[in-house]
């Protein structure tokens, strides 16, 4: 059954192809059934393929389907490679996957273009499951690509609005920035280590690079730059909120199961790179760091539902980044997998209430909907939970490995900690700030609205609301992969330091309690000072990262177009064209139809050469 592995991402690829090639002809209903069914098939394959891999004990497999291209000595295959690692990403993105492609089955059945949403969607989930098992970085890149273009098309899924469009572009070209960095990365691997394939191109560079190599800081770096754009981490982290702009079930994919986790595959596929560049590794963690704290602040600040779930994920992310960072792979991978299990269930859930109020996004055009919408409350309720870390949460147990291992790491270890245990009391308020407005108080809008979540909608919630629960008691074959056969480490910290742990992420909820629902603090007094005034205006623009990027990089682009207006390069090619005109003008006046004047013509041509001939 392994050699069966490529089926995985064959049966979405499939199913891409039939709605593409039926060009949205089919019934609704065939739509669905090809759609979410391909999803569906591939993870039941994932699931009996991690079965017998787990029964088998081997450390991974291999199977190369057909080679792809050979020249000289560079022959990439389309080839798969299983081991803890991959199948823990395989069983996240098919498994989620298809949870959030039966969810779509009823949040988009009145959208006229479902047949090619399904068709988007199911073209990304195999791009990403083609990344996340690629046996080398050639195939890596395809289905990194894959995934890119994917994220365009269903960020600017309604074309119609010229603000979703904007925002698709934004995301593409932002991502090409680390996309460039990632393949040039590439090229140096492949001049300097002579393959890229994964396994190999790593044992080589542990065996020729020594740590610190320069060759190792380059290429880390390198791939850092493409992490970094495609799981939307400083300082390329700006298209992620826009990416909004698609429809709900997209912005869980992309955030819980696909693109935005790719950044931090990459980085814990290569990390044996990241080793020999100790200064790099360290980097990744500051970077994860500064963006989780950023992104917290601004999260407090949003009041539109999937913005404010949008930066949460960028700030969950920069988590992943920092365990990468201060050597916690494993418990990076295991957040990842928690995350996609609570972010999936919030998103989703947000969908339910966007769906159920007609559209609506605005936070503080709610309240008291936890009566009219019990599912979408009871969604919210555990997702926030976990995504705060509450105890025994699925979010509780992946967060804790992470900041025990930044606590763990010698030199700056304690201010990485300090950090993320500030990061995890953001994380409380704003989580439960979303809680409290929406589905607490009075009702501002919307008053008599029934929930709009039927068989296809609710079951991905449920199966979700147990797995962001429970989630955190499952283990990961990860280990093997990071330790290289060794046995998992095990933690020695102080009970003050993990009370502190514990605490903290619950008193931001305690504080979001006093400022949204007992109403003890007042969040007018609170904004009457100028100060707190320009804060929340400052945070609420993501830093003024956008305007620093528009004056930067926009406005002296679209300078330089003005000046250009007319295209000076084509006016050059304009004269050119003009010149030949003329000149064929003057050609074409000799041109008088009467034969003395050819005959006078050529013989005055003939003596001007016998001239030439004579005086040279």
């Amino acid at each position: 059954m392994l050699d069966l592995i490529w089926l995985l991402p064959t049966f979405p690829l499939l199913g891409f192809l039939s709605l593409v090639l039926t060009s949205g002809n089919l019934p609704k209903k065939a739509v669905a059934v090809i759609g979410a069914g391909s999803i569906g098939m591939s993870f039941l394959v994932a699931a009996i393929i991690a079965a017998q891999f787990i029964a088998s004990g081997d450390d991974y497999f291999v199977i190369e389907v057909w080679t792809w291209m050979s020249v000289g000595e560079f022959s990439p295959g389309f080839a798969f490679y299983l081991d803890g690692l991959s199948l823990v990403m395989m069983l996240i993105i098919s498994g989620v996957g298809f949870l959030i492609h039966l969810y779509s089955t009823g949040f988009m059945l009145d959208d006229p273009s479902y047949s090619r949403f399904f068709s988007y969607m199911n073209l990304f989930v195999a791009s990403m499951l083609m990344l996340v098992l690629a046996d080398n970085l050639v195939l890596l890149y395809l289905g990194w690509e894959g995934v890119g273009l994917c994220s365009y098309l269903l960020i600017g899924f309604w074309y119609e609005n010229p603000a979703n469009g904007y925002a698709a572009r934004k995301a593409f070209i932002t991502t090409r920035v680390g996309d460039t960095s990632m393949a040039i990365g590439l090229f140096l691997l492949f001049t300097q280590l002579g393959t890229l394939n994964i396994q190999d191109m790593l044992h080589a560079a542990e065996t020729q690079w020594p740590v610190g190599s320069g060759l190792a800081v380059a290429a880390s770096l390198l791939l850092l730059g493409g992490a970094v754009g495609k799981s939307a981490q400083l300082p390329l982290q700006t298209w992620l909120p826009d990416a909004m702009a698609g429809p709900t079930p997209i912005s869980a994919l992309i955030h819980a199961a696909t693109m935005v986790t790719a950044g931090v595959y990459l980085i814990a596929r290569t990390h044996i790179l990241f080793e020999l560049a100790p200064n790099v590794q360290l980097l990744v963690a500051w970077i994860g760091l500064i963006t989780l704290l950023m992104a917290g602040f601004t999260a407090m600040t949003q009041h539109d539902i999937k913005r404010i779930l949008a930066y949460s994920t960028v700030s969950q992310i920069g988590y992943m980044f920092l365990g990468l960072g201060v050597g916690a792979y494993s418990a990076s991978v295991f957040h990842l997998m928690t995350h996609a299990f609570f972010k999936a269930l919030l998103f989703l859930g947000a969908g339910t209430v966007i769906l159920s109020l007609h559209h609506e996004h605005d936070i503080f055009k709610m309240g008291g909907k936890r009566k009219q919408l019990p599912i979408a409350f009871a969604s919210f309720l555990i997702g926030s939970l976990a995504l705060a870390a509450f105890p025994f949460t699925s979010g509780y147990f992946s967060k804790d490995e992470i900041l025990i291992g930044a606590l763990e790491m010698d030199g700056p270890g304690i201010w990485l900690w300090a950090g993320g245990v500030l990061g995890a009391f953001f994380t409380g308020i704003y989580s439960f700030r979303l809680v409290f407005v929406v589905f607490f108080g009075e009702s501002k809008a919307h008053h008599d609205e029934k929930e709009v979540a039927g068989f296809s909608m609710a079951t991905p919630l449920i199966i979700l609301m147990v797995l962001a629960l429970f989630g955190g008691l499952i283990s990961i074959p990860v280990d093997s992969v990071f330790n290289h056969g060794g046995e998992h480490e095990e933690h020695h910290i102080s009970a003050l330091m993990h009370g502190i742990m514990i605490v903290v992420p619950l008193l931001g909820i305690g504080v979001s309690y006093l400022f949204y629902m007992s109403k003890t603090f007042s969040i007018e007094n609170l904004m009457s000072s100028s100060l707190a005034k320009s804060l929340h205006k400052f945070w609420f623009s993501g830093w003024g990262m956008d305007a620093l990027y528009q004056f930067l990089f926009v406005n002296p682009f679209l300078f330089l177009a003005r000046i250009n207006k007319n295209d000076l390069i084509d006016s050059f090619y304009s004269g050119i064209v003009a010149l030949t005109r003329t000149a064929n003008g003057l050609v074409a006046r000799a041109q008088t139809g009467q034969l003395r004047w050819y005959v006078m013509t050529v013989i005055g041509g003939v003596v001007l050469i016998v001239c030439l001939g004579v005086l040279l």
